[in-house]
């Protein structure tokens, strides 16, 4: 007997009285019995237990790198979360989407409590081809409890401009990010970097870095450069560059069209 029959009886009264016990022997009706009593006091528990709207704060924290959530909230690397449920997906004016997440908004994926926790489990299975380079979230408390957070937080009004700068900081990399990059440079500049990202925007084991804001990537580059990101291959190709490459390195990346 399957799980969800046994889970379904359990949970329906008529069900355990009309079930053919008769059938069974004595020991294994006990066994019976104790599964529905089981499957009834889980089932109950579940229902009783409340996500954990704090230790979703708490969870998302790994997700700040990339999303801003709250009032005025802008485009980073991610898309801004505000206003997220009921949204079609790949829908946000002005951020850059991969055509797999375009795709998905196309044929009706709209933004909800079922949707987005099985998008979270598993990011690149509930939506192949997607920038989303994380790799997901196993733990079912987890992502109620995430989700939980961010209808909290989402119905908050966003920036005007939704592809707006992160807010004002002492940036490390302020002299690169004032350059305007030269497009042609940085794609003979970036020979070594497609040898690892793809140019597609595809994150399958590497990260996406495909249509980025400006500032967000130079100032990734130059926290590799300056060891705030302790990645010794990234540190590695970084160390020589200087402002006028990383500039143009940005301007070339974030001129590519997700595919």
């Amino acid at each position: 007997m399957s799980r969800h029959v046994c889970e379904g009886i359990a949970l329906d009264a008529k069900a355990r009285m009309s079930f053919p016990f008769g059938l069974f022997s004595a020991k294994t009706r006990s066994r019976i019995l104790a599964s529905f009593l089981s499957l009834a006091a889980l089932h109950t528990t579940a229902s009783a237990s409340e996500p954990d709207i704090a230790a979703g704060e708490k969870a998302f924290k790994a997700c700040k790198s990339c999303h801003q959530v709250g009032t005025n909230a802008a485009n980073g690397i991610g898309p801004h979360l505000d206003g997220l449920f009921g949204r079609i997906a790949g829908s946000l004016p002005g951020f850059k989407y991969s055509s797999a997440m375009k795709a998905k908004g196309e044929n009706g994926l709209l933004w909800n409590e079922e949707t987005l926790n099985a998008y979270l489990e598993k990011p690149n299975v509930f939506v192949p081809g997607t920038r989303m380079s994380y790799r997901g979230m196993s733990e079912m408390t987890d992502r109620r409890n995430i989700i939980a957070y961010l209808k909290d937080v989402t119905g908050a009004a966003p920036a005007d401009n939704a592809e707006a700068a992160a807010p004002a900081r002492a940036e490390i990399g302020a002299a690169a990010m004032a350059m305007v990059g030269d497009v042609a440079y940085g794609e003979y500049l970036s020979t070594e970097c497609v040898t690892c990202h793809q140019v597609s925007g595809r994150a399958d084991g590497i990260p996406s870095i495909i249509g980025w804001p400006k500032n967000a990537f130079i100032r990734a580059l130059f926290e590799y450069k300056s060891n705030v990101r302790s990645h010794q291959v990234m540190q590695n190709m970084t160390v020589n560059l200087g402002n006028e490459e990383i500039a143009a390195l940005a301007a070339f990346f974030g001129s590519i069209e997700p595919k």
